[in-house]
């Protein structure tokens, strides 16, 4: 009886993480076009592929981790166990994805701040 409910478990926490992952994904990366489009003045060809790198990024970290704790070591005898393990195992991935949200709008603002500084003096303007 047990193995069934950890099947269960396993069977209700991976569509659960991958659609937590997708959905934290498209609502940062299609809001985030708009900061990447600041920080390259305007350029909208390497905003739009730096935010898609970023996004590649965000999804292999996030998908990774949540295949990473997977595992499941607890014995699951019943209804309520299996509740528990998962709103444990849920409530974890879902912490994680926020920390990651809250990392990548800092680098955001971060990226942000500094093309709004001003530029340095580049090599051809140097003059000994």
């Amino acid at each position: 009886m047990e193995t069934s409910h950890i099947l269960i478990a396993y069977t209700l926490y991976l569509p659960i993480a991958l659609f937590l992952t997708y959905y934290v994904s498209r609502t940062l990366f299609k809001n985030s076009l708009i900061y990447m489009m600041d920080i390259f003045k305007n350029r909208e060809e390497i905003a739009q592929a730096t935010n898609t790198l970023f996004e590649t990024g965000f999804y292999l970290l996030n998908l990774g981790y949540a295949l990473l704790i997977l595992r499941i070591d607890t014995e699951i005898f019943d209804t309520q166990g299996l509740i528990e393990v998962l709103s444990k195992k849920i409530g974890g991935f879902a912490i994680y994805l926020g920390i990651m949200l809250f990392i990548n709008l800092y680098l955001f603002f971060r990226g942000k701040r500094k093309a709004a500084s001003p530029t340095q003096i580049t090599v051809n303007e140097y003059k000994l």
